[in-house]
């Protein structure tokens, strides 16, 4: 049977899905260059830039498990509607406040509700893609997911940088404009295998803890995740580089934006040869090493002093992030049962937002404490530390192999019976 790497694009659906998502990321990746540079522009202070993450990171640690709740109670493409309403209510806000410099704490409690939003559509969102494609189909929908992320991640920063250097608020506007769009789209899509969802099953403790419980004992999802976190948190240089591009690199504007978009422009690159590519065959190897190169080409970036070398760092961070993605996201879903994703997605996303937003928080703290220089190279050093322990601590990840033979822990305990 010969390889289709378009196979998931063949789903009208899931095509639908993500023209709708990448018209918003484009948007919200846009305003997050907008809301980094305006920030340092009028404070001048790293710890300003670390306290973004941190506010947009605390509203999904608290709230993720009750939205993976409601993903697995209520209709989740509703949910995913009502999220990105509020995303939309807040970039209008952001764009008028913007227009009229207004005070910087306001900005913060702005993000803050806009975090509040994302978070309680996140798991739903998440939940939503096993019903748009065949399971055979998933490794190939994710995949695609994950590089319409990183696409949107390269061109929305890049075109960002020049939006930035002539009207910091329209920015905000188009972040609106795309979530809208996104919410259009969703009202037209076709949702297949919709499980029943019971409105007025109530919230227990046992019932939000499900899903924690489910990683627990899902020990391969628990180790992937875990490495993922500790990476990010440690090697993240992405919320400092409005520091790098005005005081280190000195490239303005537009060189941010540029520096902003090169990881993502490195995920394009690498998703496109994973599609093309025989399906993985020594998944867990490969995941050890991409972080690992993770955290070097993040030291590499730390010391550099020319634009063209942190570019080309940056760049490499996007490649090997990649893999770890694809893989991370496709044992999230295949290892889940459909009535359980939505709390798995939600722990998932727990991970995740501690790992990208505190991590800026951390790496905003350190800055303030040490430098930007210092912050980075800590924790890229840090990072391959990590990966380090993983792999002497966990063999069960050092001996996977294909994702497409992948089964959930019912399918197992049934083959096993």
């Amino acid at each position: 049977m010969n390889h289709d790497p378009y196979e998931a694009f063949r789903i009208g659906s899931f095509r639908a899905y993500m023209s709708g998502w990448f018209t918003s990321l484009i948007g919200t990746r846009i305003q997050s260059v907008a809301i980094g540079w305006e920030i340092y522009q009028r404070t001048g202070k790293a710890l300003s830039l670390g306290l973004v993450g941190l506010i947009q990171a605390l509203p999904n640690m608290l709230l993720a498990l009750p939205a993976g709740y409601l993903a697995d109670t209520f209709d989740r493409r509703k949910l995913v509607i009502f999220s990105l309403a509020g995303a939309t209510v807040t970039s209008v806000s952001l764009a008028v406040l913007s227009y009229h410099q207004g005070n910087t704490g306001l900005m913060y409690l702005l993000l803050l509700f806009d975090a509040t939003a994302l978070a309680l559509g996140r798991p739903a969102r998440s939940a939503l893609l096993p019903q748009l494609v065949p399971r055979q189909v998933f490794p190939n929908a994710v995949m695609w997911s994950s590089s319409t992320f990183h696409l949107s991640s390269a061109i929305g920063p890049a075109v960002g940088g020049f939006i930035l250097a002539a009207n910091v608020p329209s920015a905000y506007l188009i972040s609106a404009c795309g979530t809208l769009i996104f919410i259009g789209l969703l009202t037209k899509i076709d949702i297949r295998d919709l499980p029943e969802r019971n409105g007025s099953k109530s919230i227990t403790f046992k019932t939000l803890l499900a899903g924690l419980r489910f990683v627990w004992n899902a020990k391969l999802l628990l180790t992937t995740m875990l490495l993922d976190m500790f990476a990010v948190l440690l090697g993240g240089a992405i919320y400092l580089l409005p520091m790098f591009a005005k005081d280190i690199l000195q490239v303005g504007e537009i060189g941010f934006g540029c520096l902003r978009a090169a990881p993502a422009i490195g995920a394009v690159v690498m998703a496109i040869m994973i599609a093309h590519l025989p399906p993985m065959k020594r998944a867990g190897r490969n995941l050890l090493l991409a972080v690992a190169g993770f955290g070097m080409v993040t030291v590499i970036f730390g010391v550099s002093k020319y634009f063209w070398l942190s570019f080309i760092m940056l760049f490499m961070t996007g490649v090997l992030d990649n893999v770890s993605v694809v893989i991370r996201h496709t044992l999230v879903q295949l290892l889940t049962p459909d009535q359980m994703r939505g709390r798995v997605s939600a722990v998932n996303g727990i991970f995740i937002g501690t790992s990208n937003e505190l991590g800026g928080f951390e790496s905003g703290l350190v800055a303030s404490w040490f430098g930007a220089i210092a912050s980075v190279v800590i924790g890229g050093i840090g990072t391959i530390l990590v990966v380090v322990t993983t792999a002497l601590a966990a063999p069960e990840l050092r001996r996977l192999q294909s994702l497409r033979d992948i089964k959930t822990l019912e399918e197992e305990q049934t083959d096993n019976s």
